[in-house]
């Protein structure tokens, strides 16, 4: 494979998708790599960290309800996928990575087209959809978790285990030791909602430490993510609890100080959140977002249930009195908090960028000598 040739990341959408790009991107330019973004109008550059990667606009979209939105749908994605194929006849990749999403669709299915090595990346315990669609056209499939559902079982052989990319911060905090509470000081709960907060935890988590005993909620430092429209309600809901800190906002630029710092999380089972957690080996109370595509935050939680690694608490489970009854018994038992920090540790990675450029550039020059064809996505 000759290094002039450039590597094409195909994301979009949300962070669960362009954080691992951008990490992949780092990876790949630190070892003189050309490295281009292809994504759509809602997808962000990596901005002036990565001023180098040169980005591509393409039309996607996720499919419309009804007749009228399914005609829009189909074609913006026409048009994604002429743009797309040019791109490919036009720069001659080495390699196009997609890491899910309707962004990545056209630029994934034009590579496969264009018998270009396509690597996919699944962040999730769960094949997204997606994913699901491309993944005939794809020689590899890098994923998050040992075990991923939704694959076919002609697409398995295809699989390499990376673990997901996280923040050069996150990664930085993996050296951090878990310490567990000491009797008497001080108890840190981490509340994180996604990047957005999380309403239910603005309605919950006040009610829960309200029913805390007295001298528990003393030792109490919260840190809590909500929503900007929460924020005023939250504050008045446990001004009065007694807690020892408390510090709510609607975003917190330094969540892998706090996350390496807390005894306890509380957050969504996102992708990268999980990632962050268990690069740091932190113990959580994950609450899986109810309404996400295939319920996909579910089947993460449970992997990390399964592992000791944390605890899976479905939301309509998540009543003030039963997370009040499960924060006495944790805060109150640090040798549990510990062993879970520990299993969460250990199936965590800060690797997983390096581990993901390895497979790229293996199944890159792999091909390099004569591109052979691949099966195209249907």
């Amino acid at each position: 494979m000759s290094p002039s040739k450039p590597i094409l990341l195909a994301a979009g959408g949300t962070g669960g998708h362009m954080f691992p790009a951008e990490a992949l991107a780092r990876a790949l330019l630190a070892r003189g790599r050309t490295v281009e973004l292809v994504t759509d109008k809602r997808g962000h550059a990596f901005g002036d960290a990565l001023p180098e990667v040169a980005v591509h606009r393409v039309n996607a979209a996720s499919p419309g309800s009804g007749l009228v939105g399914k005609l829009a749908a189909g074609w913006k994605m026409g048009l994604g996928l002429l743009r797309a194929s040019a791109l490919m006849r036009h720069l001659e990749p080495a390699a196009v990575v997609g890491f899910g999403g309707y962004a990545s669709v056209p630029t994934v299915y034009a590579a496969a087209n264009a018998r270009v090595p396509v690597m996919l990346h699944e962040q999730n315990a769960v094949l997204g959809r997606a994913n699901r669609m491309l993944a005939a056209g794809a020689r590899r499939l890098a994923v998050a978790y040992p075990e991923v559902s939704g694959l076919r079982e002609r697409d398995r052989a295809k699989i390499v285990l990376t673990g997901n990319p996280v923040r050069p911060a996150v990664a930085a905090r993996r050296a951090t030791p878990y310490e567990p509470p000491a009797a008497g000081g001080p108890l840190r709960l981490v509340v994180l909602g996604g990047s957005q907060g999380a309403r239910v935890f603005s309605e919950v988590v006040p009610a829960a430490l309200a029913r805390l005993p007295e001298s528990l909620r003393a030792r109490v430092h919260l840190a809590q993510q909500c929503r900007p429209e929460d924020l005023d309600a939250v504050r008045a809901a446990v001004a009065g609890l007694g807690l020892a800190a408390v510090e709510l906002d609607s975003f917190f630029r330094d969540v892998p100080d706090r996350l390496a710092a807390c005894h306890l999380a509380l957050t969504r089972a996102g992708a990268s959140t999980v990632a962050e957690l268990t690069c740091i080996g932190r113990p959580a109370l994950l609450v899986p977002y109810p309404f996400a595509t295939d319920d996909h935050q579910t089947a993460n939680a449970a992997r990390i249930a399964q592992d000791g690694a944390g605890w899976h608490v479905p939301q309509p489970e998540l009543t003030a009195e039963a997370l009040a009854a499960r924060l006495e018994s944790l805060l109150n038992d640090p040798d549990t908090l510990a062993a879970a920090a520990a299993a969460s540790r250990a199936r965590g990675r800060d690797d997983a960028a390096e581990r993901l450029a390895d497979a790229v550039l293996e199944m890159a020059d792999a091909a390099a000598p004569a591109n052979a064809p691949t099966e195209a996505a249907p």
